[in-house]
């Protein structure tokens, strides 16, 4: 069937089609031949951009051109489109590509305009227009009246002198120009060495809105169509794209299935390749040294069975001939689900056992497996807008653990989903300047606004509360209902509701009881911000549920049709004995079980979204079994400092006293992200002195612990969390001021500049052990940090050293990483923002880089993209430590003079930062004293 869909799609066009696409390859084949000639032409000569709408018209209308969604009048069937990269510069010292492109489209409502996006192209004049209109029968179309480029709403528009008959098909071609820039978006370039030969990538990144920066299209992920792509490259390179390569050097491709533009990708390299023998073709792409070195043996050898386990978990066969994956040097996101095409960082795809830690291995593992659950959940099915963007990544966010799990069993991958994912999605989403799952589709229109969706609360919370959806259906239903709206909805769109009635469907059957609908349940946890804290009191069984917010004072940002109330799946246990699941579903409610003078624990392994309390006496009782060993901590140390408002804050700091008893990696873990935040707010004041002796106390028998089972730091524990731990003791007993630790990082980074070419650290030690000893040093151990950084080619070890140089405690030394940051010869555009932040980081550090934000920030935003995903993450970075009046007093001036600029996808981070700031400011004036008092007279 799937070879019939694709000669349907073909022959739907007609004739007309096949001429087109033949004459395209033949008119560039000659362009390609005559290229020579044309050297002395003006960059723009026969390319001309009309003057826009937007330059005479400074106040948005409301025409058509001047809204962000495009109307519903027209829907595409298919593109053919031809692109040419340029690999080396023109005479103007510019990396272009050119390209022509025939869009097939059909009229569903009667219209005299075509609007399609267009961003950053130059078109050729075609009879004295920017684009040729024609129908696939033949027949005449209305005349073309004017065009224009409409800059702020990013469209070309064309305007008829009649009106597009309902039901009939034509076809829009265009031929036009770009800058193959270094900007990360779009079709762009990526540049590295191989030895001093310098290399040029022209690859993509569409999502979310810049496949129109490659081509014109109807840009939107429910304009789904067939695209036929061809790809002019020198001869000796290689080029892939979504479907399968036919052809050398003029490329054409499989016809793709029907796909939204933002999962289009295609890429022009000498890359080298390694595949599968049998089955799914399955091929990984890198570098040729890399691959050379079989740093793309790991994701070779797990893609496969991870494919083979979403093929079972959906019950649906992999839907392409193909799945390509490619390391690109420069990747501004981790990596991206395009269908037949996942492109990646290389460090999310490359694992080199010489340089890449266990992190970095499961990294890779959970990465590839986030990406293959979208072949089916977000690529064969899309959500129809933006606003359900958390239906998309939170699922696959979700999945990708069970997948990695699958893969590496022995790790127990789906246990750390708690620290990497609900734990931390819970402190932003206790802000009032949260936001819910999903928006109102009229609320995201412009690209900025889709860009700030991709934050923590989409991926994160998204997983959190799929996980709970999945835990109180079972997973076998929850699995079932995914197949079941897999089938109905292949190659379209949907919105969230309707996999809620699958799940219903599927729960009905199997005969599932619960205390309403999936709909009604669900809705209240994605159409409402923040989670509920659910408090306990075993003394009269009455059980409460209230928005949790870090402000108690504050006020949400927006109203909620529930009063932010939820419907609480309450997973809990009695005196170690499992009971029933019981749900709240009101303000409070009595519940007699629940009254006891045994030990209550509830939301056990925190399936649930939401965080408990209890009455005193039942905290007293947990405590007591925490203290003395059982097992009963794994869950009570999720119990985080965000509860410090509720529960008084040296009760939170009780939770830590048994740790110098602890040997497990995820207690540890949880501790030491919650201790984070009182690092943050202390690190500058009297209480840090008496913390830092305290932490001592707790992590010397840990450090020793590793000491005695390595033989004296000879050897790698066995276990994964093992291997995490000893990192976890390591770092925190140099922080703290372990005898034997520093001396023991020192060395091992003194005998590696003794002897560059050997280093003998152990990659999961790297980070911690570069770190401390820059800390550690001065300007010859930054130095050498820094040629060590600037020398290698492995990705990983690259990563490792690029934090590691912002742990110095000399200023200077910080202000020169600071003004590197922003060279891309010395740090890579993708990685500025990750520098910048891990400055911010270093108590001493962090002055310097907000000072440099503040000073530079119209160079960053618009060198460095105001509008990608990831620059809100540098606001976060830069302001977490802020506790001061003076500091947000910056903050608020710092939103004041740069209000002109903007701050693009950074405009929620920047609320948030505000009010997380006020947070602080509250939260120290309230707990400085106390814990305080408590480090220095601490109970035995």
């Amino acid at each position: 069937m799937k070879g019939f869909y694709i000669s349907k799609a073909v022959a739907v066009a007609g004739i007309i089609i096949a001429v087109s696409a033949v004459a395209t390859i033949i008119a560039l084949s000659i362009v390609y031949s005559q290229e020579k000639a044309k050297n002395n032409a003006k960059p723009t000569e026969g390319w001309t951009t009309p003057p826009t709408a937007t330059s005479t018209t400074p106040t948005p209308s409301n025409e058509p051109w001047d809204r962000y969604r495009l109307p519903d009048s027209l829907l595409p069937e298919h593109y053919i489109v031809t692109l040419w990269p340029r690999l080396h510069v023109d005479e103007h010292g510019m990396y272009i590509f050119t390209g022509n492109s025939t869009v097939v489209f059909r009229c569903v409502k009667e219209t005299d305009l075509v609007l399609i996006h267009s961003n950053k192209l130059n078109f050729t004049q075609l009879d004295g227009h920017l684009a040729k209109l024609s129908t696939t029968d033949g027949s005449s179309p209305p005349a073309i009246k004017t065009t224009w480029l409409q800059v702020r709403t990013q469209y070309l528009v064309v305007q008829l002198n009649g009106n597009l008959v309902p039901g009939k098909s034509y076809q829009l071609f265009t031929e036009f120009r770009g800058e193959l820039a270094d900007d990360l978006g779009g079709f762009y370039r990526s540049e590295y060495y191989q030895g001093s030969q310098l290399k040029i990538v022209a690859t993509t990144q569409m999502q979310p809105t810049d496949a129109r920066k490659a081509f014109p299209c109807f840009d939107e992920p429910a304009m789904k169509a067939v695209f036929h792509m061809t790809l002019v490259h020198d001869r000796g390179t290689v080029a892939l794209a979504n479907g399968m390569e036919i052809g050398s050097y003029l490329t054409t491709f499989e016809p793709t299935e029907k796909m939204s533009t933002y999962l289009l990708a295609f890429v022009v390299s000498d890359f080298a390749h390694i595949r599968t023998p049998e089955g799914a073709k399955i091929r990984i792409w890198a570098r040729r040294s890399a691959i050379a070195e079989g740093q793309g043996d790991y994701a070779l050898n797990k893609t496969g069975p991870i494919l083979e386990f979403f093929e079972r978990y959906y019950n649906s066969t992999y839907p392409l001939s193909k799945s390509d994956q490619i390391a690109l040097p420069d990747f501004s996101a981790g990596a991206m689900e395009n269908w037949g095409l996942i492109t990646y960082r290389e460090t999310a795809l490359l694992y080199d056992p010489h340089a890449s830690s266990n992190g970095d291995k499961e990294w890779v593992a959970t990465v590839i497996s986030h990406e293959l659950a979208h072949m089916w959940f977000g690529n064969l099915v899309t959500m129809k807008w933006w606003n359900d963007l958390w239906l998309n990544e939170g699922f696959a966010t979700y999945v990708s653990y069970l997948g990695a799990h699958d893969a590496e069993p022995e790790w127990n991958v789906k246990d750390l989903i708690v620290l990497n994912a609900v734990h931390p999605v819970f402190a932003v989403d206790s802000l009032a300047s949260s936001h819910p799952l999903s928006y109102s589709e009229e609320e995201i229109n412009t690209p900025a606004q889709i860009s700030e969706l991709f934050d923590t609360i989409t991926y994160s919370k998204g997983a959190a509360v799929l996980r709970m959806l999945s835990e109180f259906l079972s997973e076998p239903v929850f699995a079932r209902g995914l197949s079941s709206y897999l089938k109905e909805y292949a190659y379209s769109n949907t919105v969230y509701g309707d996999l809620w009635q699958h799940l219903q469907k599927v729960k009905n059957t199997a005969g599932l009881e619960l205390p309403d609908t999936v709909n009604e349940i669900m809705n209240r946890w994605i159409l409402q911000m923040g989670f509920p804290v659910v408090t306990i009191d075993t003394q009269t069984g009455n059980i409460s549920q209230k928005h949790f917010l870090l402000d108690p004072e504050s006020v949400p940002a927006r109203p909620s049709d529930y009063n932010y109330e939820w419907f609480v799946p309450i997973k809990w246990a009695k005196n170690g004995i499992h009971q029933d699941q019981h749900w709240l579903l009101n303000s409070s409610a009595l519940y007699e079980p629940m009254k006891s003078v045994e030990w209550v624990l509830a939301n056990l392994d925190v399936t649930g979204y939401y965080r408990v309390n209890y009455d005193s006496a039942n905290w007293e009782r947990l405590l007591s079994l925490l203290i003395e060993g059982h097992q009963v901590n794994k869950c009570l140390l999720a119990h985080d400092k965000l509860l410090a408002k509720i529960v008084d804050t040296t009760l939170a700091l009780r939770t830590t006293q048994y740790l110098s008893q602890e040997r497990e990696y995820m207690p540890w873990q949880s501790a030491i992200r919650n201790l984070a935040y009182f690092f943050l707010m202390f690190e500058r004041t009297e209480v840090y002195g008496p913390m830092q002796s305290y932490l001592k106390k707790q992590v010397q028998p840990l450090f020793e612990y590793f000491e005695n089972i390595t033989s004296n730091w000879e050897k790698i524990p066995t276990r994964h969390t093992d291997q995490y731990n000893q990192v976890n003791a390591i770092s925190l007993a140099c922080r703290t001021g372990v005898e034997g630790c520093a001396e023991l990082t020192n060395g091992w980074y003194k005998q590696w500049m003794d002897n560059p070419e050997n280093n003998t650290i152990h990659a999961n030690l790297k980070s911690v052990v570069y770190c401390n000893a820059i800390a550690g040093g001065g300007e010859e151990e930054w130095d050498f940090g820094w040629r060590m950084f600037s020398n290698t080619t492995n990705a990983a070890e690259a990563d490792k050293l690029m934090y590691a140089l912002s742990c110095t405690k000399e200023p200077w030394l910080l202000n020169r990483y600071l003004e590197y940051s922003l060279d891309p010869n010395k740090i890579r555009k993708q990685d500025a923002t990750f520098a910048i932040v891990y400055i911010a980081r270093n108590v001493v550090g962090q002055p310097l880089a907000w000072d440099f934000i503040r000073a530079k920030w119209d160079y960053i935003f618009n060198e460095y993209g105001g509008g990608s995903i990831s620059f809100s993450r540098l606001i976060t970075g830069v302001t977490e430590r802020f506790s001061t009046l003076f500091e947000l007093q910056q903050l608020q001036q710092f939103k004041e003079e740069h209000s002109q600029t903007g701050f693009g996808s950074a405009e929620i981070a920047l609320e948030q930062a505000i009010e997380k700031t006020k947070a602080n400011i509250r939260w120290v004036a309230e707990n400085n004293d106390k814990v305080l008092k408590w480090f220095f007279v601490l109970p035995t």
